[in-house]
């Protein structure tokens, strides 16, 4: 190989390397972008949790519905929604008791949900309420609203 045709590639290739400072400038401006996005995407995330308690919310409806057909009343506040996993121990008994559900699910935010029979708020029925993000009663609980 010719001696000065090498020293030229060694000198060709040094030339078509980045600096330090534009390496550094494409990573700040990714940072930038890449924290945006998560800004942006923080508050789908809250509408994502919300979506999944109305759905866990008919499901677990459904099942208290059901569990009220086959045996004429729903569970008491007292039996909760354990009543759907595993037989109640205490009146009044279930005529026909059946496991509706393999476990009585967590709201997103990791706390159970919440069940009242009677409701305060659904007086002819039962209230389902799920805690929030502040895991305590509150006045910003989600809750089931039957019309």
């Amino acid at each position: 190989m010719n001696p000065s045709r090498f020293r030229r590639s060694l000198r060709d290739t040094s030339r078509d390397a980045y600096t330090l400072f534009e390496i550094m400038l494409v990573l700040g401006i990714i940072s930038v972008l890449v924290g945006s996005a998560i800004y942006l995407l923080v508050n789908n995330i809250d509408v994502a949790k919300e979506q999944r308690v109305d759905t866990d919310f008919q499901a677990i409806t459904t099942q208290l519905k059901t569990y009220e057909m086959v045996n004429y009343v729903f569970p008491t506040s007292e039996q909760g929604l354990e009543a759907l996993v595993k037989k109640p121990a205490t009146e009044p008994q279930p005529r026909k008791w059946k496991r509706l559900l393999e476990s009585v699910p967590l709201d997103p935010w990791g706390s159970p949900y919440q069940y009242r029979n009677p409701g305060k708020i659904n007086p002819r029925s039962f209230d389902l309420y799920s805690w929030g993000a502040d895991r305590k009663e509150s006045e910003d609980d989600i809750v089931l609203r039957k019309e």
